[in-house]
């Protein structure tokens, strides 16, 4: 068992990071309560548990794997606790912009919370695809039931590439995922897992977008989503984000919605921090002024 203390920003959003972990309401590999959640997460082929608690600014977290791990477990945190990004250089860049700046200013210290790992965001991205939420939801669940593992505590673990590449399809197709949605995850999970496809965490952007777009059915929408929820990328340009494009439209009072070509457009004026733009649009839809 593993224990460490992780101070937070003086503005950390405790609420945002919870509601992250609290996605699915039946609680299958994450669960929610008041000060913190509880995660699990296969890491190395072993099923870990991580703690969080919430308490004086700090973030106690205790790792609790039922077997030896060959690798460090607490690279998982930061990003499991939104501190990847610093989004105050973000805030004071538009802080005199006249759509973002209020937005922000309504919204101080948003932070952008990442998966457990890089094939977690990437999965994720790949169900996700052209379906609402909750069945999105509803699939990522029983992904993590057939081809995850139980921590002793009981809590389930998300799978890593090589539970997933030991399914066959119909483990998949049988349970309401597509046969183009189960193929990809399938061939995701055995490039991964045969080294052909490299997740590390040090493979330059450049060559992580171009490793992905090669891969059947993984398009720029999935690979933007995994850079910011995997990698914690800071200029992810989410054009092709509905959630995006329909908070923009609401900024910029627009009758419709803007499509590809504009959105990339306007999103290309906040490079480098076009991660954080999306961060924003993506809660403003919950604002109601």
């Amino acid at each position: 068992m593993t224990q460490l203390a992780i101070p937070l920003p003086p503005d950390y959003r405790m609420a945002d990071v919870l509601a992250f972990h609290a996605r699915d309401g039946e609680g299958v590999a994450e669960q929610v309560h008041a000060t913190g959640f509880y995660k699990g997460v296969m890491l190395h082929g072993v099923p870990v548990r991580f703690d969080v608690t919430f308490a004086g600014g700090v973030a106690h977290c205790t790792l609790a794997a039922d077997g030896a791990l060959p690798g460090a477990a607490t690279d998982a945190l930061p990003g499991m606790l939104g501190l990847l990004i610093d989004p105050a250089p973000f805030a004071a860049a538009v802080r005199n912009d006249p759509l973002l700046g209020p937005l922000v200013a309504r919204m101080p210290g948003l932070r952008i919370v990442q998966s457990a790992s890089v094939f977690e965001a990437l999965t994720w991205a790949i169900i996700g695809q052209q379906i609402n939420l909750p069945f999105a939801i509803s699939l990522r669940r029983t992904l993590i039931l057939q081809a995850g593992q139980q921590h002793s505590t009981g809590l389930w673990c998300y799978p890593e590439a090589a539970n997933v590449a030991a399914l066959d399809i119909a483990d998949l197709t049988s349970r309401k995922f597509s046969r183009a949605k189960a193929e990809t995850i399938l061939r995701l999970s055995q490039l991964v897992e045969s080294g052909a496809l490299s997740l590390a965490p040090d493979v330059p952007v450049d060559q992580v977008v171009n490793q992905l777009l090669a891969v059947k059915g993984i398009g720029p929408w999935t690979v933007n989503y995994a850079l910011l929820r995997g990698y914690g990328y800071a200029d992810c340009s989410l054009q092709g984000d509905v959630a995006v494009r329909s908070a923009l439209q609401r900024l910029l009072g627009d009758d419709v919605k803007p499509g590809l070509a504009r959105t990339e457009a306007w999103l290309a004026q906040y490079a480098p921090y076009r991660t954080m733009v999306a961060a924003y649009l993506w809660d403003s839809l919950a604002q109601t002024n």
